[in-house]
This record gives C-alpha cells, structure tokens and sequence, in this order.
C-alpha cells in the first residue's frame, strides 16, 4: 500500500522514500519546465519509475522499455539499436540539469546510474527523517545512497568522391552477364555502413561545472547523430573503450572541453581508425548561462552533427575518397549510396542508370536495409521527373518508387531518407497534403537533416507556398550543410520567379549551373526571358531545343506533375514565350 511502510538505509539509519514520495517527487520534475525533453524521455522516466515502485526492476532492459515504451515490434534488437541506450542518456543529463537549476531544495534526489535503467530514489541533504524501532520489507527496491548532484556555480568534394567510386559502380552498369550473380543469403548480413565511436569529451578545466557539461555534450552528439540512419553510433567509456566498438568502429569521434566562466571552447576530431589520420577537426565557441545550458550544448553538437553526418559531409566524403580497389559485396552496397548522392551532382541520365541498378542489386542482397530502399524510391521517381529513359516491361516508376519507400519505412519508421522519399513519392501521386505531413514528421525526428529540410521546402514551394518554401531551402543554402551543387539553386530560383523577384531569380540560377539538366534549362529560359535578357535567354532556348525539344512540346505535362497551380503555370509558360519558345495551350 502507498506510503504503508518505509525501509531504512543501513549506511545512514535514514528512512528512504516510498511510494508517495516518489510520485510527488517525479511529479515535480514532469511539471517543472527546466526539465526539458521529449514525450518518449517523460514517458521512459515514468516508466522506470513505476517499475521499480512495483518491485519488477529487473524487468528493466532496454527489449523491455523498447517494447513497451517506445512501440517497437518484437524483433527489437538492442545490439544493434542503440535507441534506448541515447534516451536514458538524454533523461539522466535532463535530471542532472533539473537538480542544477530547479531541484536543489527537493526533498528526494532521483538518478538512473550509468549501465542500466533501475532508478535510485534517496533524500537529499536537507532532510533527516528517523524511523520508528519496527520496520517491515522495502516497498520498492532501494539502493545506498547515491552523493548529491554538484552544483554549478556559473563543392569540389563532392565531384572527386564521385570519379572516386567511378571505377567499380560504371563496371557493374549493364554487366550482369559477364560477372556472377550476388547470391541470395540466408543468413544475417548488413552492408558495411560507416561505423563512428563517440568517446567521452575529454574535461581539460576539472571542475564539476566542466565534467557535467562535457558528459552533457557528449550525449547529445550522440543523440542527434543517431538520427542519421547512414551511420552506425557506438559509444565508448572514459580511458576504455569498448575493445570491440574499437575494431568494428571506422571513425573515432573525440573532443576536449575548456570551461572559463561563462564561455566554453570544444575542440572536436574525426579519425579514421585503419590509418589513425585526422579526417576533420574543428572548435566551436560559445557564451553560456546556467539556464541556457542544454540549449548551447544542443546547438554546438547540431553543428557538429551536420558536419560530420550528412550525406554529403565529412564521413560521406572521406568514404567516397577511399572506396577500395577490390571492394566486397558489403562494400558495394554502401557504396551505391554514395553514387546515389554523386549522382545528384549533375542528376544525369546515364548516371541514372547505373545508380539505379546498383541499388538494386544492393537491395536484393541485403533486403532490410532501409536507406538502399530510400534512395532506390527517389531514382525511381527521377525516371518520372527528369523523363529519363523507362523499361518498357517494368510497372510504372512511380508505382515502384512508393512500393520501395513503403519497404523503406516499414523496416525502419525512424529513418528520414524513407520519410524523405515516401513524401516526395506522394507528392508526385499528388496527394499534396499528405506528403507534406510525412515530410513534417520526418523534420520532426531529425530536424538536423538538411537534404530532408530541403525537400520538405521545394515540396512545399511548389504546392504554391513559394515564400515558405523558399526560406527553409535558402536556410539549408546559407549554412554548410548544403546537399547537390545546382539542384536547391535552381529550386530557389524557380521559387523567386513565382514571387516575381526576378533579379534575385536569374541571382539563383547562375549559382547553378546543372549543364546536363534539362529541368535547369527550362527555369533558366523563364527566368531570362521574363527579365529581358535576350542572349542568355537566346542560349538557353538553343540547348532547349537541340537537348530537350520534348520536354518543351510537354511542358504543361510537366508541370502539372509537380503539382504547380494553374495560374503559377501560366505565370512560367509566359516567361518562355518571352525566351521565344512556342507554347502551345494555355
């Protein structure tokens, strides 16, 4: 019965909380607003919490709180999975921050030491509660009494990486029959992703403030780099690695943090473990406040993340440059990803080609893996938007481009890249509405994201919110995080056209300069024509009209796919006219 008996600690002779305490005490860290984290981390302390109360703590596993908590399925694996592991994380750093800020006057001091998920309840300093001579069994399970929390008193990248996987994705293009089939597998088997070891920062001032700040950025890089499903998060302990992370673990992520005041220098490196060289290293400055300390720690790791986790950043680039010159199967079929992002440098037809059969091979060999399923949808979806050349005996592209973006999320619902492609793939079925859902979810979960945040913009762009838009692309454009050279250019520009900002338009599109890209020309030639540049204009409908006369003779097809409104399309058919093209219709 709640609050019937109490136990004591036999270290101090002090009554330890029960029931009743507890729950007023997680009552006070879930109501307080200095205890900032998401549903599922409330949900995960409440849970363990109720648990524990309820004398079944060693039920507490991550398969347990996986299930349970979180909604995954059975086949959870918590090896592989490390999604428990990162919120238990983010739940211990919020209590440390709670009890920094709010909860230094409460009477019960709530932790979940570091290697499993059972709460510890004590009272704080403050309180000093004897017994009575006759004491009866624990209502919950107790633990010795844990210390008080301290307290705190204050482009040209991108096209070597893509001669550099040249070589072995071209050989295998229309090749099948001159090299043996990659036989279907039984068992377990995974492409050999990138795996990167976070190790603890390393606290170069040694003061309580340090080491809780150093512990807390430490997490929360793993937190948003997990997000990233193209990377295999592994962790490591302070001075010991886990040996086996070590020889699994490509990358090595470490850093070291000075603490001065209310200013912090972190000094973060990437290694790359077969040769032990610096693949990356940078420092990130900040001014601090006790009260907007899980805010900066959170917004210096996003800009760690982004940098080193992005499709296009450090760890794609260092991959792509280093492709081996006799690569296994596993290799392959990570690779294909990385001549997926290549490809979008230029988006090409005969790339097109050899991406697309490469992820699908790498698909067929290793068919739970999600991020292959992604981009294999989004390639798909180009046979429909570039109008590149279709197999006459396969179903429609975008029938088979929503099917692998429906495999892409069923097996991983976490994974953005299948978000980003189950939206773009609706959007092109011209369910608008629920596209731009799926690509706010997507945000949602990995807000770092910039391909996804850019897609989500162009989506929303051209279902007519050309100003909205336009501002989430530029805003991926303006940091250091940008996708394809060429692509959210043109994109931007087309969105300042329909906004009638035509000088700030023909701004965009000479940044873009996707020579190969039909789609390019056609904006280009609005663009000029609607701004009376008669000889850039005069270029652009040349190229149309020896490269691309079909995509001219459709052109309201074409647009009428993306979905643009009919009064934005006559908008951007008068703009070709001016650029001399004839248009029929409209």
């Amino acid at each position: 019965m709640p609050g019937a008996v109490r136990a004591v600690d036999p270290e101090t002779g002090l009554e330890l909380p029960g029931e009743v305490d507890i729950r007023a005490q997680l009552g006070r860290i879930l109501s307080s607003p200095d205890f900032d984290v998401p549903d599922r981390a409330r949900k995960l302390l409440t849970y363990v919490i109720e648990e524990t109360i309820a004398d079944r703590a060693v039920r507490l596993k991550a398969y347990s709180i996986a299930t349970e908590v979180f909604g995954r399925a059975a086949s959870f694996d918590a090896q592989s999975d490390p999604a428990v592991r990162i919120e238990a994380s983010r739940v211990r750093r919020a209590l440390e921050r709670y009890y920094l800020i709010a909860g230094q006057d409460d009477p019960i001091v709530i932790t979940i030491p570091k290697g499993g998920y059972v709460p510890v309840f004590t009272w704080s300093n403050q309180v000093s509660a004897r017994v009575d001579a006759e004491v009866a069994e624990p209502v919950a399970p107790v633990r010795p009494r844990a210390p008080r929390w301290p307290f705190a008193t204050t482009t040209l990248l991108i096209l070597v990486s893509a001669l550099a996987i040249g070589y072995w994705m071209l050989r295998d293009a229309g090749t099948d029959e001159r090299r043996p089939a990659v036989p279907l597998v039984t068992e377990v088997a995974s492409p050999d992703i990138p795996r990167l070891l976070v190790l603890p920062f390393e606290d170069l001032s040694h003061t309580p403030d340090a080491t809780i700040i150093a512990r807390g950025l430490t997490d929360e890089v793993i937190v948003q780099i997990a997000k990233f499903k193209e990377i295999v998060v592994l962790t490591g302990r302070p001075r010991e690695p886990h040996a086996n992370d070590r020889q699994l673990a490509r990358y090595w992520l470490e850093g070291s943090l000075r603490v001065d005041t209310d200013k912090l220098r972190l000094s973060v490196r990437l290694l790359h473990r077969g040769d032990g060289s610096v693949v990356w290293a940078n420092s990130y400055d900040a001014s601090f406040s006790v009260h907007e300390l899980i805010q900066t720690e959170h917004e210096i790791a996003r800009q760690v993340v982004t940098a080193v986790a992005q499709p296009y950043g450090i760890i794609f680039r260092a991959d792509a440059g280093r492709a081996p010159e006799i690569p296994s199967a596993d290799w392959e079929a990570y690779a294909c990803t990385l001549a997926y992002y290549a490809y979008r440098v230029n988006l090409d037809a005969k790339s097109h080609l050899s991406v697309r059969q490469c992820l699908e091979r790498a698909v067929t060999r290793f068919p739970a893996y999600s991020s292959a399923w992604s981009l294999l949808s989004l390639t798909y979806l180009d046979e429909l938007r570039f109008s590149y050349r279709i197999n006459a005996d396969a179903a429609p592209p975008l029938d088979r481009a929503l099917e692998a973006a429906r495999r892409a999320v069923e097996l991983d619902p976490e994974n953005a890249r299948g978000l980003q492609a189950q939206m773009t793939a609706l959007f092109f079925k011209k369910d608008v509405d629920a596209a731009l859902k799926v690509g706010a979810q997507g945000i949602t979960i990995n807000p770092n994201d910039s391909e996804l945040v850019a897609e989500y913009g162009l989506r929303l762009a051209l279902s007519g919110e050309w100003k909205g838009g336009a501002e989430l692309i530029e805003s991926v454009l303006d940091s250091n995080n940008r996708g394809p050279l060429g692509y959210y250019e043109t994109a931007l520009a087309l969105s300042f056209y329909m906004q009638r900002d035509y000088r700030t338009a023909g701004t965009w599109i000479r940044k873009a300069s996707m020579g190969a890209n039909p789609v390019y020309h056609v904006v280009a030639a609005a663009i000029f024509g609607q701004s009376g540049e008669i000889a850039a204009a005069a270029i652009e409908r040349e190229w149309l009209m020896k490269n691309a006369p079909q995509l001219v003779q459709e052109i309201d097809r074409e647009l009428a796919i993306r979905n643009i409104t009919v009064d934005d399309q006559a908008h951007f058919v008068e703009g070709l006219r001016k650029a001399g093209l004839t248009i029929a219709g409209f």
